[in-house]
């Protein structure tokens, strides 16, 4: 629950826009019941059969969240993987070296 706390800081100090917060399904109302008490929104995902996955942040961009993560997160296109890594804030240049690797164009680094 500290991740959820820092995630949740870093959140209202503008550090980041969207938030995807992995935790135990026994930790599920914890993570509900806090980020209600501070009016945050969220879409909750299951994430196997012991995770959640919890999307927290921005309305216009858990939006997008319900419309591109339709599935579990391994089986989304390289496009929908890429987007998601995109909005969550992770470095772009590995998610563009991550996208060509899944399309199968790698380039070799020298």
């Amino acid at each position: 629950m500290k991740v959820l706390m820092n995630h949740i800081y870093e959140l209202h100090k503008g550090v980041r826009q969207m938030v995807l917060f992995t935790c135990n399904k026994k930790y599920r109302e914890q993570a509900v019941s806090r980020l209600e008490s501070q009016g945050i929104p969220y879409v909750l995902q299951p994430a196997g059969q012991q995770n959640l996955n919890v999307y927290f942040g921005r309305p216009e961009c858990l939006e997008a969240i319900r419309l591109i993560v339709t599935r579990p997160l391994n089986q989304l296109t390289p496009e929908e993987d890429f987007i998601l890594g995109a909005m969550l804030g992770y470095d772009i240049c590995a998610q563009c070296q991550r996208y060509c690797q899944r399309k199968g164009r790698c380039i070799n680094k020298n």
